[in-house]
């Protein structure tokens, strides 16, 4: 392997949503993608999105969300698997570890953080 050549690929951007400065980190591992989304300036709830492979359909796997730190809240099950869904179905299905701290968890602020994630794709 060239030294050149990058062991771990990231990338990061900051955008506005709706007014509120969001940060996301993306960084691929050879067995999980890595998403940090913050609108606090810190990591937050640490979350695992993986495929769930007693799905009956194997095409359009179910997925199952674990806080592994911070707080075990509903609300952060559902926008962790809104937000890491479709970087894991785009992935081959490769687990996804997410950080999240969110001021605006609105719809309308969930999809704008996918268009942000999605501009930092690595995978």
């Amino acid at each position: 392997m060239s030294s050149t050549e990058a062991v771990i690929r990231s990338r990061q951007t900051e955008k506005e949503v709706n007014g509120i400065s969001t940060q996301v980190v993306c960084t691929e591992f050879s067995n999980y993608i890595f998403i940090v989304l913050t609108q606090y300036g810190k990591m937050g709830t640490l979350i695992s999105v993986t495929p769930d492979s007693r799905s009956n359909d194997i095409s359009t796997p179910a997925f199952a969300t674990k806080v592994l730190l911070g707080k075990d809240e509903p609300l952060t099950h559902v926008c962790a698997k809104n937000l890491a869904t479709f970087v894991s179905q785009e992935a081959g299905n490769r687990p996804v570890l997410m950080g999240l701290a969110l001021k605006d968890s609105s719809i309308d602020a969930i999809k704008q953080m996918k268009e942000i994630i999605k501009s930092c794709q690595v995978w």
